[in-house]
């Protein structure tokens, strides 16, 4: 079998075997197909696309490259959930501990910060002593006990992707739907878990900026997740506007916590019930409707607040912040943006606002960047609400206060204050295998 054949066949359209991926995937990962090789088969796959066989057998492939997480140490049945990526998405710090709380097992491995977007991971170090990196013992062991452990990504999961990515990203091959999904998929095949849930991301602070795309994406996941042999279900969610009010670490963690408090935002709160419910359902506790009656019974008897800080503690964490916020460190400096005039927030630019959290050093400028836990922004108005002239749109927090002017130059191209428009929906469509329903 060569490589040339490979690209060849693909280069004309032709559906590739099983054994020909596999091949392809595994040399390459082994140093034996060279990058130039490889980089031309991801062109090929670019312009010619992979049918649901060969997806499943690319992501399988990818998946198998590495550890495979075998997670039957840990008792029940274990659901994942995977974002897209957004800003202001502390979703994972909610969900996780409602549906550990009502009897299911989320044993989650999770990324840091990339680009604009937030990372799990990150939120997490900005509590005092909490240990994102376990021993696979103690990552059972906390699931065991607590219901639910969230740690870094760690042992070698998926090398293809890593190795296939850099790649993509520098041969502009990164927009191809399913090199996306194969991506995405092979890393959440690996991490062993029984279930998946996927929140795919539409809108100005997403990938997937239009709607249908990110729709034949959820619909691309979810058929390789089944196929797999793992219980799928996506919903397409808004990342037009940031979720809830708060981007930056110690900022994301307290409003996580508000919400597990029973206090917390509109928007936030609603997507993380429906998030939870869908977990829960896919770990058979119920129908839909009786899985967000569960969620919600969590948060208002306080069982989900109390979970997460029991997991807290579990990995060597401060859960007395989750407490008592002002014992987290606080950003030296701050700024007010005020409103220039009256109207309506008509536009909001989430990615640029990630962007500016990034700038005030909530985020990595490069891979070696330190980061500012109590940087970020407190949003003071979203979309559709109504301005005067003086009012506080945000509050901006660093420790560098040279970073404000910048900063808020940015803002103000990322809100606009006008008219009126009509808001969007924050939970666009929900997909199952060959079913997809649109709100």
């Amino acid at each position: 079998m060569r490589m040339y054949d490979i690209i060849d066949k693909k280069k004309f359209a032709g559906s590739l075997t099983d054994e020909e991926i596999n091949f392809a995937v595994k040399n390459f990962v082994d140093g034996k197909i060279p990058d130039y090789q490889m980089s031309a088969l991801l062109m090929a796959i670019w312009f010619n696309g992979l049918d649901e066989r060969e997806l499943t057998a690319l992501t399988t492939a990818m998946a198998h490259s590495g550890d495979m997480i075998d997670l039957s140490a840990i008792g029940g049945k274990k659901v994942d959930k995977h974002s897209t990526g957004g800003v202001g998405d502390k979703t994972t710090l909610i969900v996780a501990p409602i549906v550990a709380a009502c009897g299911g097992k989320v044993a989650k491995m999770s990324g840091r910060g990339l680009g604009h977007t937030g990372g799990t991971v990150d939120k997490l170090e900005s509590i005092p002593g909490y240990r994102t990196e376990l021993t696979r013992q103690e990552f059972f062991d906390t699931v065991n006990t607590c219901g639910l452990s969230l740690i870094g990504q760690s042992g070698n999961l998926a090398p293809a992707d890593k190795k296939i990515y850099a790649l993509r990203d520098v041969t502009a091959t990164v927009d191809s739907l399913p090199l996306i999904a194969s991506s995405i998929m092979s890393k959440k095949l690996a991490a062993g878990s029984d279930c998946i849930l996927l929140d795919v991301k539409t809108g100005s602070g997403a990938f997937m900026k239009n709607l249908d795309d990110a729709i034949k994406l959820a619909e691309t996941m979810v058929s390789i997740g089944e196929n797999a042999g793992r219980r799928t279900v996506a919903l397409i969610t808004d990342m037009d506007t940031p979720l809830g009010f708060g981007i930056g670490n110690s900022i994301e963690v307290v409003e996580s916590m508000d919400v597990l408090k029973n206090r917390g935002a509109d928007d936030l709160t609603k997507i993380s019930l429906e998030l939870a419910a869908n977990m829960l359902y896919l770990v058979d506790k119920g129908t839909l409707e009786d899985c967000r009656k569960l969620a919600e019974k969590s948060i208002v008897d306080g069982s989900a607040f109390e979970t997460f800080c029991k997991m807290v503690k579990a990995q060597g964490g401060d859960d007395s912040v989750l407490r008592d916020y002002d014992k987290f460190p606080k950003a030296t400096y701050s700024r007010e943006i005020l409103a220039d005039g009256n109207g309506f927030v008509a536009k909001m630019n989430a990615e640029l606002l990630g962007k500016i959290s990034v700038m005030l050093g909530a985020g990595r400028e490069t891979k070696d960047s330190p980061i500012d836990y109590s940087a970020g922004i407190i949003l003071r108005k979203k979309f559709g609400d109504e301005v005067h002239a003086g009012e506080s749109l945000a509050t901006l927090y660093c420790s560098d206060e040279k970073l404000f002017n910048a900063a808020e130059k940015n803002f103000r191209a990322a809100v606009e204050v006008g008219e009126k428009t009509e808001t969007r929906p924050l939970i666009f469509a929900r997909v199952e295998l060959n079913h997809t329903e649109k709100f």
